[in-house]
């Protein structure tokens, strides 16, 4: 009985732990212990009966009640050193650390990793993994996630960003529910039903024709509106140059970041999962892959794999060793960098190893402006033809706007040694944003700039398009990054398709496979079209 205690509380742990545990239970269970040498009736806390308990009568009922509280005290003081058990409540002080070894690492606690551990950690999993996030920015102050504008969209050119973002918008509706805890804390995101009013000149009707097409084949409520049609809806809209627009009926708009994420975090952690604020250093890998080696052997130790990884705490000096199963990269515009620490990029072909993880920073600039003349709650979330971008906020007049450069040019500099700078170029809103903006809406020629931030796209060089599943060079390994400016509306559909491919092997509800890293490998890019 002692070793199937032992076997059932201390899951996944070593043989070192698991006999340490079971002798403890041992020494429990056993009735006739020789107390001669040491007295333990003068001990609260002891794990052992003093003679004087023993010698009472007690019926079976009693005596059951009495094993189980022994094993439950004697686990909570085995939790203080077994490093992969952590269902005791930490103290202040341990919950600033790392625990030893856990089932799933998650590097970045943004809105992709946050998405994540709740969708792996939710109750109807029931599966129990341990899972840890670390996150080395704990108030987000240089998050893509809350300094984003919000937006989320239907209108894209490929069916798997089109699904996505209908996942994510019916999660949007239900994240009240959702993501409450103990019926407390109700989360609103404020979603905004007010739909996206993408314009195209001439030379993008065809274009905009066919992701019209691909959108309604999703089930998308979605309408092409000609500039006569424009005008008669928004009367305010100037529709020179115009020849067609698309409009989203419904399950678009704009939301709270910063809800949706604090309502992820507070309900992953209240299924058990552990955010630390720390930094991912280094990977500790394990064994060089082969090409030819099939996939369960990868598991069976014949493959390469991550087995752990090398965390600084915030406020402490030493670097720590987590151990984990599987790891989860969603790093968001650092995920380039943390593959090249794992070799991604540093390897050789044959070991799939060769292609790096195509995503760097691009800074992007946010603008709040004040108009007092304009429009009002019917102006949709309007995408000019020249990449100028505005929305309402709130009622009082006040927008948020921006625009991205047309080429690669005009990229605002990015020093990759301190990604602190987050300073904003207010001659780029005079030269290049206000002009756009100012001819589209008429209105737009009296306004104020309020306030202005910047950003940093987690954006992918190659195809602007999300990387999501395993990396083929690590059977452990699962990459969620690379959304180029798309993640805030995707993360609650990537959070679901990871959780699937770590449990079931395989996608329920989203099929996102064409996302995977092998189209990088095997060079066929997919482009999506209607990038903001």
């Amino acid at each position: 009985m002692a070793l199937q205690v032992g076997n059932m509380l201390v899951r996944c742990a070593g043989q070192n732990h698991l006999r340490c545990f079971t002798s403890i239970a041992n020494k429990l269970l056993q009735p006739n212990i020789n107390h001669a040498s040491r007295d333990y009736s003068k001990k609260s806390d002891s794990l052992i009966p003093s003679t004087e308990e023993t010698a009472k009568p007690k019926t079976a009922l009693e005596k059951a009640k009495d094993v189980a509280s022994k094993i439950k005290e004697a686990k909570r003081k085995f939790d203080l050193y077994d490093p992969l058990n952590q269902t005791a409540q930490p103290t202040l002080f341990e919950a600033q650390l790392p625990p030893r070894a856990v089932d799933i690492v998650i590097v970045g606690g943004g809105i992709m990793g946050c998405s994540i551990a709740y969708h792996l950690c939710r109750e109807e999993n029931l599966i129990g993994a341990k899972v840890l996030v670390i996150e080395r920015d704990p108030c987000y102050t240089r998050a893509s996630t809350v300094l984003s504008v919000g937006g989320i969209r239907q209108q894209f050119s490929i069916p798997e960003n089109v699904k996505m973002s209908m996942y994510s918008s019916q999660f949007l509706r239900e994240s009240k529910y959702l993501l409450t805890v103990d019926g407390k804390d109700l989360t609103d995101v404020q979603f905004n039903h007010q739909g996206y009013l993408f314009l195209a000149t001439e030379a993008g009707v065809e274009t905009m024709e066919k992701n019209h097409k691909v959108q309604k084949d999703c089930g998308a409520s979605v309408e092409l509106l000609t500039p006569r049609q424009i005008k008669a809806k928004f009367p305010w809209i100037n529709t020179d140059g115009v020849a067609l627009g698309s409009y989203g009926l419904e399950n678009e708009g704009w939301f709270d970041p910063w809800s949706l994420l604090k309502g992820l975090r507070q309900k992953a952690v209240a299924h058990g999962c552990r955010f630390i604020n720390g930094e991912v250093l280094d990977f500790n890998v394990l064994q060089p892959g082969k090409k030819d080696v099939p996939l369960e052997q990868h598991f069976a130790g014949d493959g390469r794999r991550v087995r752990g990884v090398k965390v600084k705490a915030e406020g402490y000096d030493d670097v720590m060793d987590v151990n984990c199963a599987i790891l989860v990269l969603a790093s968001g515009w650092e995920s380039g960098r943390m593959g090249r620490l794992m070799g991604i990029g540093e390897g050789s072909a044959s070991e799939w190893m060769d292609v790096p993880i195509p995503v760097e920073p691009r800074k992007r600039y946010v603008y709040v402006v004040h108009a007092p003349d304009g429009p009002s709650i019917d102006c949709p979330f309007i995408v000019d033809p020249s990449g100028a971008y505005i929305r309402r906020e709130g009622f009082g007049g006040n927008y948020v706007c921006g625009i991205s450069p047309e080429v690669d040019s005009e990229e605002p500099p990015v020093d990759v040694t301190s990604m602190d700078d987050l300073a904003v170029d207010y001659d780029w809103f005079d030269e290049k944003l206000w002009p756009k903006l100012a001819h589209r809406v008429p209105a737009f020629n009296n306004l104020k700039v309020k306030s202005a931030w910047a950003g940093y796209y987690d954006y992918n060089t190659v195809d602007q398009n999300a990387i999501i599943g395993m990396h083929p060079g690590f059977p452990n390994v699962y990459v969620a990054t690379g959304f180029t400016g798309h993640g805030i509306q995707q993360a609650p559909a990537v959070g679901r398709y990871i959780r699937d491919l770590i449990f079931d092997g395989e996608p329920q509800d989203l099929d996102l496979s064409r996302f995977g890293f092998e189209r990088f490998i095997y060079k066929t890019p997919l482009k999506e079209a209607n990038v903001v």
